[in-house]
């Protein structure tokens, strides 16, 4: 009566002449003996709920988005949802940290505009490479995002990557240079893009042509985040590219609230899997290939 004709909790009462709270009670008590399911028919919409609720629970993380897995547009379909997760999740007033490269330029594309965070600022969390595909720099993103957004944004002017340790170390400590990197080590969001190894890197490669790659176990890296190199644990060894990494420490993204991690490709499945064993992202925004690989693995 009630779920097949429709009949409310109080005319089924009614006929039978039992009270409303007793067709509530056994209502409920059809569901929990399966006598009665619910399902829900979102395929259309959300057609990978299930895998997200997977992941999700297999790397305690707040949130997994997935998209259809394609060659022709994975990235443009990763910045869409990327862009859609952002509107929903940021607030006026807090501060969002961007890291760089292509998928992340497809945030700043799919970003709609609005005029709703005049209090919000974004900020780069890596340093710039050259000048070459300006678009894809930590800098030209965060100035779009926040253009789009009505928001404020600050600026890192400093290379990616200087020549030595010694020179880092004097970058970093510059007055406008070193505030830029501290609000980057503060924000209530991080959006980072995680890269696969190296040799699948076009920045990476384009950096060790200069000579100063001595010293680097290549075995053990697996890919990087916010451009430091990583293991497979999500830690960062010491070598002489992390050592030169203008960029935001990969131990303080598990001091940031809210870190999401935008990547997919066969190339990177080792790369997510030790971002999320170590810790470091507590959202991802895969596409459907990666995130079943990365169930598998």
């Amino acid at each position: 009566m009630y779920y097949e004709e429709g009949a409310t909790q109080s005319e089924i009462a009614k006929t039978i002449g039992f009270s409303r709270s007793l067709i509530s009670k056994y209502l409920t008590k059809a569901k929990e003996l399966g006598v009665v399911e619910i399902i829900i028919h979102e395929d259309e919409e959300h057609p990978f709920m299930g895998l997200e609720a997977k992941i999700e629970r297999k790397y305690d993380l707040k949130e997994v988005i997935c998209v259809p897995s394609s060659n022709d547009s994975a990235k443009s379909r990763l910045g869409t949802a990327a862009a859609k997760y952002l509107l929903r999740v940021i607030k006026d007033g807090k501060t969002i940290g961007f890291s760089s490269g292509t998928t992340l330029n497809e945030v700043a594309k799919a970003m709609p505009q609005t005029t709703n965070y005049s209090q919000l600022l974004t900020v780069p969390l890596v340093g710039g490479m050259g000048d070459e595909q300006v678009d894809i720099h930590a800098n030209s993103i965060v100035a779009r995002i926040a253009e789009k957004l009505n928001a404020r944004y600050k600026l890192l002017h400093a290379p990616v990557l200087v020549d030595s340790k010694e020179a880092k170390d004097v970058i970093i400590n510059l007055g406008v240079i070193k505030n830029t990197l501290d609000i980057g080590r503060a924000v209530d969001i991080a959006v980072v893009g995680i890269g696969g190894t190296p040799e699948h890197s076009t920045m990476v490669k384009s950096y060790l042509d200069h000579g100063n790659d001595k010293g680097i176990n290549y075995n053990e890296i697996v890919g990087d985040i916010c451009y430091n190199f990583i293991d497979s644990h999500g830690k960062a060894p010491s070598n002489s590219w992390n050592d030169r990494v203008v960029a935001l420490e990969v131990n303080k993204l598990k001091d940031i609230p809210h870190v999401i991690g935008i990547a997919s490709g066969s190339n990177k499945v080792k790369a997510i899997q030790s971002a999320l064993n170590g810790e470091l992202l507590n959202v991802l925004i895969t596409d459907e290939e990666t995130a079943l690989a990365l169930l598998k693995s």
